[in-house]
């Protein structure tokens, strides 16, 4: 018997691609290979998974919507090794999935977007790769260059752990319902050898004070940790912007307030 239409609800951030060309197009960015483990976020109606159910490795479907679950395990009754798990993503442990490394790919609802990518960076050391639709806006700030208006404290973290690449941009239209702004796809790809801060934790502390007060040089936002000629020991312009350093600046910044 044909399941009732499943409306998509707002408290879970629901908003299902159905364009399929993009889904393909989607597809062709990820290039699953053979034998890979596919780990995909809110599959939704699984109109993605779908198009990456072809692939002949494990497949495990992350779905905290405990009504589109059987859903799922009925459109993809015939898949072999096809694990789905009904939680909140924000709350599994990824280490524990096997076989590693995993490819992660998810349409991510917008609100928790940013939490989700750092809990998965948390655990970066089982994850091969990962490919997520998100807001342009963020993507845009995930993948900002140095000098870029769209570099802020998220560009800086996200990179000092991963590679991050825009793939493609996605109109409204192509979900339903059409969420209010446009999508991109990014891909973020762990660094094998992440630049090495001696403490994370300083490194952290020098980017948020630095992009506390953008319009502010970083003679300022940094004066209670170092003074300009420190910073320039650091190769760094005193009279620079947040936006204009490089990730190896940060880095050297904050080893040398570790010292």
């Amino acid at each position: 018997m044909a399941r009732p239409e499943h409306r998509p609800r707002k408290r879970f951030g629901q908003n299902f691609l159905e364009d399929v060309q993009v889904l393909r197009s989607i597809a062709h960015c990820i290039a699953p290979r053979e034998g890979d483990h596919l780990v995909e976020i809110g599959p939704g109606l699984g109109a993605l998974t779908a198009e990456l159910a072809g692939n002949s490795g494990p497949l495990t479907l992350v779905e905290l919507d405990r009504d589109l679950v059987p859903r799922l395990q009925q459109q993809f009754a015939g898949r072999p090794q096809l694990e789905i798990i009904q939680q909140d993503a924000l709350k599994l442990d990824f280490s524990s999935l096997q076989p590693r490394p995993l490819r992660v790919v998810g349409n991510l609802p917008y609100n928790i977007s940013t939490p989700l990518i750092f809990h998965l960076l948390e655990q970066s050391q089982c994850i091969a790769d990962m490919h997520f639709m998100l807001q342009k806006e963020v993507v845009d700030r995930l993948t900002a260059p140095p000098g870029s208006s769209h570099r802020g404290r998220l560009s800086v973290m996200v990179q000092y752990h991963c590679h991050t690449e825009k793939l493609m941009e996605v109109p409204p239209e192509a979900f339903n319902p059409a969420p209010k702004v446009d999508s991109a796809v990014v891909r973020l790809v762990p660094r094998a050898c992440p630049w090495q801060a001696d403490k994370p934790e300083n490194l952290e502390k020098v980017v948020a004070l630095a992009f506390s007060q953008r319009r502010k040089t970083l003679r300022n936002t940094l004066k209670n940790l170092f003074n300009s000629d420190q910073l320039e020991a650091a190769g760094v312009d005193p009279g620079d912007r947040a936006e204009q350093l490089g990730l190896q600046q940060f880095v050297e910044l904050a080893n040398r307030l570790g010292k």
